[in-house]
């Protein structure tokens, strides 16, 4: 059965099936009534494009695929059936989600590291490269794309790949809604929100309060979050929004990694010093958006964009030592495009132009901790300030109706400086300065109407952030901690076989970095070294089969090599071993029904291959299969109010595994266990 879909959706639409949800297909062009194709129109991130003309991997998932019967706490519950891309530790709202795409990411212990986080067009990744994922509202999301690979040629700093997340705005989801959710380990979540559009005025308030118990001990989280946007079209194709995003987590423990014998002991308990020390983090966040479109502006459309955010931000690590850290950010920043099509003698061009200016002061410190958890004397003071200035450009020439060549280009200016402020271990001020070039070149053939071929290659850069360059000599920066470069390659098909009702995306990458950022242990405290170069290879497949018109499968299967080239230190070499913290082969299927309304049920399975946790490739992580069941349902109650209610069970045979693995821990602490079978349910009102 060939499902319909709108002809204006998001470049990502064109990724692999497996990776959207229930009830959602591929985006393909919908034939007409004369069994012609109709133009399809995708916006890429920053370049409107037709599907079959853009060379590159990208996922999409829509607002079904990323709230049916999901509790929309954490991203995995969605991006885990994207394709090249890995999430743990989903468990520890203290240490935050870590995700890899193609391998970038995998090495930070906490928090987002080498890649590109968006959310309503506003850089959630600040100009040193680091990213928190804290703040993102799933409740209001209406679509997450992923570039799958190195982008840095429109995102600058920190793209081995991209999340892009846009919220409602209320004109194409209007009405009020009330939602309760509780779980297994104490889970509780509410949330209220409301939307619509009068005359030129459109909006949406979207407010929710989390509170977890945690499966383990001490690690229990409360947390509130409001998103809000207020648009005004301003007529003749004009508009500006308005966007309000306040974060207040005051408390969210973190349990900490465990060793084996512990975990043998007891799966569920905290590691001695996260329970002695109180371990944890609380964070205040503002951020306030403003954005300008004319999409009549001149011959083309042009876009402004600008944004201020604080952020508070303190946590107590689980070690005793110089573990209390802190700090107070002030982070602001704005872009400009313009995007334009014109004819280069007889052929078509569309490009567009940009730039992209941020910048972030963090106020830090750090303070001595003792056994029992007393703060003790102050051990840093500093300010870091961190300033990134891009100009881009990227266009699409069509040389034929089927060939269509893409090339971009990018310039960026870091600038990262250290002015310290406590002096008794002299004085650790400093400062480094990175200009780095990238560029990007695709060609696209479409060789029959529902099918393309594309084959591109692109640079990428990424340098070190302020906590990646932390001394292990003392303040200042890492003198011998420097920037890390990459060059993909990328060869895909994707397609739709008509008679098969079955859609298809397959991409073969190979990726070479140089400089790798490899994190180790020294002490309880991470510290950061250059690893010469890395290999990184693999196969990313996915296929939908609507198998009736009830029945969709989905499948994504993930194949890669993710190796260690050259890296020595003075006493080992682990040139050949893999880079620790990735499984080599993941595999993600969905099988849903979906029913009359909203009545609908996905069985999920996932399939996570073993794993090393340290660069030595001494401790081996095994293999695990999980099984997750949603069902829901919903009932009109009245002409306007609609009861929808969804259960959910995660791991439902309940399979021990690790919800996140720390890299290269010390004294064996690698180990944080994930819950067993655990169960959530939700009711939701609309009105």
């Amino acid at each position: 059965m060939f499902i319909k879909v709108p002809l204006k959706v998001t470049t990502t639409s064109f990724c692999l099936l497996s990776c959207l949800g229930a009830g959602q297909s591929w985006a393909q062009e919908s034939p007409t009534t004369d069994n012609t194709l109709a133009t399809l129109q995708v916006t890429a991130p920053r370049l409107s494009r037709e599907l079959y003309a853009t060379p590159a991997a990208v996922s999409t998932l829509d607002r079904e695929a990323i709230a049916q019967g999901q509790q929309r706490t954490r991203l995995d519950e969605a991006l885990v059936r994207v394709p090249g891309m890995f999430l743990q530790n989903r468990d520890n709202f203290a240490q935050g989600q870590r995700i890899s795409i193609r391998g970038f990411g995998a090495r930070a212990p906490f928090g987002v590291r080498g890649i590109t986080v968006m959310v309503d067009g506003i850089p959630y990744t600040l100009p040193d490269g680091q990213a928190q994922l804290d703040a993102i509202d799933l409740d209001s999301a209406e679509r997450i794309e992923v570039i799958r690979g190195p982008s840095s040629v429109l995102y600058g700093n920190a793209a081995g790949g991209v999340i892009d997340v846009t919220t409602a705005d209320g004109r194409d989801n209007p009405g009020s809604s009330v939602r309760t959710e509780v779980g297994s380990d104490g889970y509780r979540k509410a949330v209220v929100q409301t939307g619509g559009a009068q005359g030129d005025w459109s909006h949406h308030v979207s407010f929710s309060a989390l509170n977890v118990d945690g499966y383990r001990e001490q690690s229990s989280t409360e947390k509130y979050l409001l998103n809000a946007k207020l648009r005004r079209e301003l007529g003749s194709d004009r508009a500006l929004t308005a966007i309000i995003n306040l974060l207040d987590n005051p408390r969210s423990e973190d349990p900490g990694a465990l060793n084996a014998r512990e975990v043998a002991s007891g799966r569920d308990q905290a590691a001695p010093n996260s329970l002695a020390l109180d371990a944890g983090q609380n964070v205040d966040q503002q951020l306030l958006g403003l954005q300008y479109e004319d999409l009549s502006a001149g011959p083309g459309e042009f876009y402004l964009k600008g944004f201020v955010a604080q952020r508070d931000f303190e946590q107590q690590l689980p070690y005793v030592g110089d573990s209390r850290i802190g700090y107070q950010r002030d982070y602001l920043g704005a872009s400009a495009e313009y995007h334009h099509e014109v004819s280069l003698g007889s052929l078509p061009l569309s490009y567009i132009t940009g730039v992209d200016v941020a910048r972030q002061d963090d106020e830090r410190f750090r303070n001595a901790v003792n056994g029992q958890g007393v703060v003790g004397e102050q051990l840093a003071e500093e300010t870091q300030t961190a300033t990134s200035a891009g100009v881009f450009a990227q266009g699409d020439l069509a040389l034929t109706e089927q060939v269509t060549l893409s090339l971009g280009a990018r310039f960026d200016r870091v600038e990262l400086e250290v002015d310290d402020r406590y002096q008794d271990d002299g004085d650790q001020s400093g400062d480094q300065t990175f200009n780095e070039w990238s560029g990007s070149a695709g060609l696209s053939y479409r060789y029959r109407p529902q099918h393309q071929a594309y084959i591109n290659t692109g640079t990428a850069f990424e340098t070190p952030t302020f906590s990646e360059f932390a001394n292990p000599a003392g303040g200042g920066f890492n003198p011998s901690v420097s920037p890390q470069k990459a060059w993909n390659r990328e060869v895909g098909l994707r397609g739709y076989v008509e008679p098969l009702a079955m859609d298809y995306d397959l991409a073969l990458f190979s990726v070479r970095v140089r400089d790798e950022l490899v994190p180790y242990d020294d002490g309880g405290r991470t510290f950061y070294q250059n690893a010469g170069d890395t290999d990184r290879d693999g196969i990313e497949l996915a296929l939908g089969w609507q198998l009736a018109d009830q029945w969709r499968l989905n499948s994504a299967v993930t194949l890669a090599s993710y190796e260690f080239d050259q890296f020595a230190t003075p006493t080992e070499s682990f040139g050949g071993n893999r880079i620790p913290g990735l499984p080599e082969q993941t595999w993600v299927n969905q099988l849903t029904w979906q029913g009359l309304d909203e009545r609908f049920a996905t069985l999920e399975t996932q399939y996570v291959g073993d794993m090393v946790a340290d660069n030595a490739n001494e401790t081996e992580v095994d293999s695990y299969w999980l099984v997750n069941l949603r069902v829901g349902d919903g009932w009109q109650l009245g002409s306007d109010t609609r009861l929808n209610a969804y259960v959910g069970v995660r791991n439902l045979l309940d399979e021990e595994h690790y919800a996140n693995v720390r890299l290269n821990g010390t004294f064996g602490r690698f180990y944080e266990p994930a819950p067993g079978r655990s169960v959530y349910g939700g009711l939701e009102v609309r009105f």
